[in-house]
């Protein structure tokens, strides 16, 4: 883990109200990010100021396990559009902690994570309704529940369900955002309203995603 991920914001003028007397509370927020976009930006902050969280991880995997691979852009520039997009954020951290060569299950980041904390600190996980209503097909799915609280984005009104001894906070929200819509439109060299503007810089400036190649098939 970086000196970023170990350490706690310092500076009050930047970092808001300290940890509260019961440890400092960090959510991780793991993904493909591919690529990161405001909406997910918008609900670490939302997560932060809902749930007084000192720092959000924005955790990008390396080899999610339900992906094929070929269709994934590298781990080197996916983390590095999260980098950027964090830069901002005084409470948001990019974490490698799931840049391991195996499978990028959620126990295994949990119980690497959990042995750098300490016993009165708390550990959150954010994760959308549907992937949640998923979970018990997860990897030891109860060694998960056991090991973090869980923060649920969900659309208002939606129900979802709640395996047993689960810890779940609901967290309202509605940003209909399709990274495969922000991927067809980079590739045809669109607008992308929905992407930081210095993660849309280095997309364009890496080639990322065919920037401009069906705008250039198109001409020829």
């Amino acid at each position: 883990m970086s000196r970023a991920e170990q350490s706690f914001p310092t500076d009050p003028a930047s970092s808001g109200p300290g940890p509260s007397s019961d440890g400092h509370r960090t959510c991780l927020f793991g993904g493909t990010f591919d690529p990161i976009h405001n909406a997910h930006l918008q609900i670490g902050a939302a997560a932060v100021g809902k749930f007084s969280l000192d720092r959000v991880l924005f955790v990008p995997a390396r080899n999610p396990p339900h992906k094929d691979p070929r269709g994934v852009t590298a781990y080197k520039h996916r983390f590095r559009m999260v980098e950027i997009a964090c830069a901002s954020h005084p409470r948001f951290v990019a974490s490698r902690l799931e840049e391991g060569s195996g499978p990028s299950y959620t126990v295994d980041t949990l119980e690497r994570f959990r042995k750098q904390i300490g016993p009165k600190d708390r550990l959150f996980f954010l994760i959308g309704s549907d992937a949640f209503d998923d979970i018990e097909s997860w990897n030891r799915w109860k060694d998960v529940v056991s090991l973090t609280e869980f923060i649920v984005v969900t659309r208002p009104g939606h129900d979802y369900r709640t395996p047993q001894h689960a810890r779940a906070h609901r967290l309202e929200l509605l940003f209909p955002v399709s990274s495969s819509s922000i991927r067809t439109r980079l590739a045809e060299g669109a607008p992308t309203p929905e992407l930081p503007p210095d993660v849309r810089a280095y997309i364009e400036a890496n080639g990322l995603y065919g920037f401009g190649k069906e705008t250039a098939t198109a001409l020829r």
